[in-house]
């Protein structure tokens, strides 16, 4: 059975990632990339869907032990676990290297204490757990073999078969080391190298060491914020600069509900929020990357944007369910690709431009394709900004005139007249700015409940939705405008759970409302950070530090956030790690930092 989704640990190689729970398990691996079929499913449904166990031996009537204490090693994404036994104590590390090659997850058992019995269950089904590979062993390695893939299995200790599961029973003691290994590789080529456990655990130690070194925020939430970057820059496919929302699908928003999504895909507006908190905290080199991918993803076509894309910039992301896995927690349908790729949400080209402007504005080298291709979704925008859209929250709803994608329409206007302005581009200057004027009234008249006093989700709406609250962060109004002060305290008032954490939008329970979906979700951890940022914004500096050091007390044990807080279950829910909760972290620690809200 999976554990709470905040008992994973997160390890990976900047292609693809693995979850690892307390107890040693790896239930979710995709080879040999994010959004590849995964060879270990039991997140999804049960131990017959593939994993790999790796801990103290139990008795089969047994629950497996959960590790007493687990930690990345320093500032890296090396996992250590340590068991405490009646015989002794055990530390498991458990990491991917930086890839030069084929993919690897090592883990290494150390003896610490006693003697302590352990053993490695190793269960590989292929194809999200419906394929059972042939398992064989071949010049003393033992592989897995079905169709395309090939999964080599390495280690010295002595391995058996029982049950269509590779076992290994052994016992360390103080200063025992034995590694596992498995390699990916195409089946139809030659075995991957023999792996070396201890060399790539002392690269992939420096990896982190150096890349962590060009962090520049140094201010009171630097190990949050740290950790934070670490898994945006694991969630970064590093051949193509493409970023996912995600390294899971279909984990739930409700548990036991439909609110199931694949988020192994680079979404324009998540990619981008992200390349602005890495570009603010000093790593521009993701941000040069990324802007290659886009430019590669919509060339040719930057009329026909997609809100997201392939990791490698591919189109087509066509979604079905998996009906042999039940789904975690028997949260069913799981899905795979995502039917939200085609959908119309004008507000990605604002955060498009805002990531293409805050990119230009840091210093990183002209690029001239760049800045056409920003003139060119202003174009777009020019025809189309008064069309009604999907929206941020990818509604499957009836499209509606979304207040925030307005404004963010108001967003790609305004950024590029600065571009045009500082020289470094060419366009309609004045038509522009007539342009940007009329959408700004358009919003303050159609948009907003003067009866209220606060913006709403859509024209004509009575709702309210949490993404009202970067109208000030986007500067389309100043934070001491009566407007946006009331839109803050009428989110408060109508979107805040009884813990003080920030819906995105009202949802119908068994009805199905706005977003054309039964059931509820959980806070929106994002939505809560803004909230956050808005308070420190408008002068509330106590408050909001309060708020963000309560969302900081969701994060597992190792610092990690799924997408939302289940207030009723008191645990997190949704795909994990999700982008979406760690940039907005990292940007309120940014401001809490420099308005000097922050404790001790």
């Amino acid at each position: 059975m999976a554990g709470r989704i905040e008992d994973y640990a997160l390890i990976g190689d900047m292609q693809t990632a693995a979850l690892v729970c307390r107890d040693g398990t790896v239930d979710w691996l995709c080879l040999p990339r994010f959004d590849s079929h995964a060879i270990f499913a039991g997140l999804l449904g049960t131990e017959e869907h593939g994993f790999w166990r790796l801990g103290p031996a139990h008795s089969p009537d047994q629950e497996p032990p959960r590790a007493a204490r687990r930690s990345y090693r320093g500032d890296s994404l090396i996992l250590e676990s340590e068991w405490d036994t009646q015989r002794g104590t055990v530390r498991v590390t458990d990491f991917m290297p930086p890839r030069d090659g084929a993919p690897q997850l090592i883990r290494i058992v150390e003896g610490v204490s006693g003697r302590v019995p352990m053993r490695s269950a190793l269960r590989m089904r292929f194809s999200y757990g419906r394929i059972v590979p042939w398992v064989h062993k071949h010049e003393g390695r033992t592989v897995a073999v079905a169709g395309p893939d090939s999964v080599w299995f390495d280690t010295h200790a002595e391995t058996y078969g029982k049950s269509l599961t590779t076992y290994a029973d052994f016992t360390v003691a103080p200063g025992d080391r034995i590694a596992f290994t498995i390699s990916w590789q195409p089946s139809h080529k030659e075995p991957p190298p023999l792996p070396e456990p201890e060399q790539s655990l002392e690269a992939t130690e420096d990896f982190w060491r150096e890349w962590v070194e060009h962090c520049t925020y140094h201010g009171p939430y630097r190990e949050a914020v740290i950790r934070s970057l670490i898994t945006l820059k694991a969630l970064t496919y590093a051949p193509t600069g493409g970023i996912v929302a995600a390294p899971t699908t279909s984990l739930p928003e409700d548990i036991g509900g439909v609110r199931n999504w694949d988020y192994r895909y680079t979404w324009l507006r998540d990619a981008a929020i992200t390349l602005s908190s890495l570009l603010r905290t000093g790593y521009r080199e993701e941000a040069r990357a990324w802007r290659e991918w886009l430019l590669r993803a919509v060339a040719g076509d930057p009329e026909n944007l997609q809100i997201m894309y392939g990791i490698a910039g591919e189109r087509e992301l066509g979604e079905a369910e998996l009906d042999w896995l039940p789904g975690y927690e028997n949260s069913a349908p799981v899905r795979v690709g995502n039917g939200a790729a085609h959908q119309l949400q004008l507000d990605v080209y604002g955060e498009v431009t805002e990531a293409l402007h805050l990119a230009h504005m840091t210093g990183l080298a002209r690029n001239d394709y760049a800045s056409l291709l920003q003139l060119k979704l202003i174009q777009y925008l020019e025809d189309h900004w008064q069309d009604p859209d999907e929206g941020i929250w990818e509604v499957r709803g009836p499209r509606r005139h979304f207040v925030h994608s307005k404004v963010m329409a108001w967003v790609a206007v305004d950024r590029t007249i600065k571009l045009i302005e500082s020289g470094d581009a060419d366009g309609p200057l004045e038509r522009w700015k007539e342009l940007r004027d009329e959408i700004h009234r358009d919003v303050c008249e159609k948009g907003y409940d003067e009866e209220r006093n606060t913006f709403t989700q859509s024209y004509g709406s009575k709702e309210l939705d949490a993404s009202l609250l970067l109208i000030p962060q986007v500067g389309f109004l100043p934070p001491d405008d009566k407007r946006v002060i009331g839109t803050i305290e009428a989110i408060q008032r109508e979107l805040s759970t009884p813990d003080g954490f920030i819906l995105r939008y009202p949802t119908q329970g068994d009805d199905e409302g706005v977003d054309g979906l039964p059931g509820d979700e959980g806070a929106f951890l994002a939505c809560s950070f803004w909230m956050a940022d808005d308070l420190a914004m408008i002068g509330r500096v106590d408050e909001a530090r309060k708020l963000f050091e309560k969302l900081l007390s969701l994060r597992n044990d190792l610092g990690l956030l799924a997408e939302e807080w289940d207030p009723r279950l008191q645990r997190q829910v949704g795909n994990f790690p999700q982008a979406f909760s760690h940039v907005p972290l990292i940007d309120t620690a940014l401001r809490l930092t420099v308005s000097g809200a922050y404790g001790g």
